[in-house]
């Protein structure tokens, strides 16, 4: 462990703990989710904590239906919130979300770089190609996944070529000579490219010779040579170890081949967090938000993404690959469809067990319900197998979750030498020791 890099840790702006019935509790606070006072609160404790970054991921559609029963993916725009709240901190990084399929780059570009501008070099960029939403944009299909990323490959090139545009060298401020700027040193970058064609350049500077950093979201077979290729990090859905040492040998693997070293992408998965302060406090904060909740939704869910009928199984009885369908259309990703039937082939679950999986119930993500000294240890086990290089922190159940992992279970790491005890640097990529 001491010859590894130190952990990377963010934390979710989702409010993961309002899923299920945890929005019900009377100190969840969810009157507050749209006000940008009760995320700066998180965002200074979580810098209290010392952590890398906040995550902000997003959609760009609402499914009417599940708003009788949660609050669903209705949020504030990402990058208007993390603006927002950039003044109330000064060190922790703010990663936004803005997909590809349906923005134009110069936008997204300039968004990022305002963002990095507001913020003092904390700015990050989760780059998605958005699985829904064409509705909202118009009236074509969702282009298939090879068209999404080819697509998402030249729009995060056509950025990054705005972003040095205007490079920051060129502000000469010389007010005896009255000279603003250097018109030699900023180029416009004449993209002509099979989806996008831009002049630019920027009409904003760079605020430094730094760079922005990169995130990514999404493990197909597309999704990870996109992130070989361009991601400082992937957020994952991993919920195994298995699972996240295959993802994290295969995205080391793919990026030597696209001539980047093999640590230049970091493996952070989900990690859904039930903590309390006993093991029993913490399984109780788990059934009675989750385990009791939505059963025909997730029953719904596996049949739609296993396309098999299992309203007619008996509640223990075993599901194996025999019984699954043909793949039918995946509502969530392919990404979400092979983890579920890899499931079924790999340990033939009960449906009673598959109901409670995370496959099934928390997108995915790692789940560890238990107290912050489980957490560890299961932290520890991963890292040491090889399958993670950090994680992104989905505390659910309770606002207590959240206060056990900043408390806790982020002080506990850094005692045990995986996680800094105070920053060293001014801006996302320092904490994340990217070089400009």
């Amino acid at each position: 462990m001491s010859n590894r890099k130190p952990l990377c840790i963010g934390l979710s702006l989702a409010t993961t703990w309002l899923t299920g019935n945890g929005w019900r509790r009377p100190d969840s606070c969810v009157e507050d989710t749209y006000s940008a006072g009760f995320y700066a609160d998180i965002a200074r404790r979580a810098e209290a904590a010392h952590l890398d970054f906040l995550f902000r991921p997003d959609v760009l559609y609402l499914d009417p239906q599940v708003l009788d029963r949660s609050p669903g993916f209705s949020s504030l725009d990402p990058t208007v919130l993390l603006s927002a709240i950039a003044p109330a901190t000064k060190r922790i990084g703010l990663v936004t979300t803005a997909a590809t399929t349906f923005n134009p780059p110069y936008v997204v570009a300039r968004q990022l770089q305002s963002l990095d501008w507001i913020s003092e070099g904390r700015a990050g960029w989760n780059i998605v190609t958005a699985l829904d939403g064409s509705r909202n944009f118009g009236d074509a299909p969702m282009p298939p996944s090879e068209e999404r990323y080819s697509k998402a490959l030249e729009f995060t090139e056509v950025v990054r070529q705005l972003w040095r545009s205007y490079p920051r060298e060129a502000l000469l401020l010389d007010r005896a000579e009255g000279k603003y700027a250097d018109p030699a040193l900023i180029r416009p970058i004449d993209h002509h490219g099979p989806y996008f064609n831009v002049q630019g350049p920027l009409n904003l500077p760079a605020r430094g010779a730094g760079r922005i950093p990169l995130f990514q979201a999404g493990a197909s077979e597309w999704g990870r040579d996109f992130a070989a290729r361009v991601a400082d990090a992937v957020f994952a859905a991993t919920p195994d170890i298995s699972a996240g040492a295959e993802l994290r040998q295969d995205l080391r693997g793919r990026a030597t081949t696209h001539g980047r070293k093999p640590d230049a992408v970091r493996m952070l998965p989900g990690l859904s967090l039930y903590l309390g302060r006993t093991a029993s406090q913490a399984r109780d904060l788990y059934e009675t938000t989750q385990g009791r909740t939505e059963e025909a939704h997730k029953l719904a869910y596996i049949e739609r993404m296993l396309n098999i009928d299992v309203r007619t199984l008996a509640p223990d009885q075993p599901l194996t690959s025999t019984m699954l369908g043909e793949p039918g259309v995946p509502m969530r990703g392919q990404t979400h469809v092979d983890l579920l039937r890899r499931l079924v082939m790999r340990e033939q679950p009960t449906l009673r067990q598959l109901l409670q999986r995370p496959e099934v119930c928390s997108s995915a993500h790692w789940q560890i319900v238990g107290t912050a000294e489980d957490a560890l240890r299961e932290i520890v086990a991963r890292v040491e197998a090889g399958a993670a290089d950090g994680f992104i922190a989905l505390p659910g159940g309770a606002a207590e979750s959240l206060d056990l992992c900043l408390s806790e279970l982020v002080p506990m790491l850094a005692a045990q030498g995986l996680f800094r005890k105070q920053y060293s640097g001014e801006t996302l990529a320092d904490h994340m020791g990217i070089v400009p």
